[in-house]
């Protein structure tokens, strides 16, 4: 029986396509929004949700992998401490893709990935109105 290919070439070797993944996801994780095309896009979602999860378990071993794949000890000390902390209470799409229309030299289809907010964090307080006389 055949079995399902799984993830895209995205017309590499398999040395440059882990090369850019892995300067990818510590762009990602650095500065939280990147723009790229829509095929790159989709293969970082599945390894940067793969280091949310590294994140969030916390223990030596899990540190271990994700600082063999991040590229940046400090970008690894941010995954682990401030966007664990983050993603705690969800159980898993950390990231979203959302297309941003087509690159002026080649026309490829470009994309914005960027990790999710919490709900509660994103909402304005609301302000307390003064007492009615």
């Amino acid at each position: 029986m055949g079995q399902g290919k799984f993830g895209s070439k995205l017309g590499r070797t398999t040395s440059h396509r882990k090369a850019m993944l892995r300067t990818m996801v510590t762009s990602l994780l650095k500065y939280e929004k990147i723009q790229t095309t829509d095929m790159k896009a989709k293969e970082l979602k599945k390894v940067a949700d793969k280091m949310i999860t590294l994140g969030k378990r916390g223990d030596l071993h899990a540190r271990r992998q994700a600082a063999s794949y991040v590229r940046e000890r400090d970008v690894v000390s941010k995954l682990f401490g401030e966007m664990s902390e983050r993603y705690k209470d969800r159980a898993g799409g950390y990231t979203r893709v959302v297309k941003s229309g087509y690159r002026a030299g080649d026309n490829a289809p470009m994309s914005i990935i960027e990790f999710v907010r919490n709900a509660e964090a994103e909402k304005p307080k609301k302000k307390a109105s003064a007492p009615k006389k």
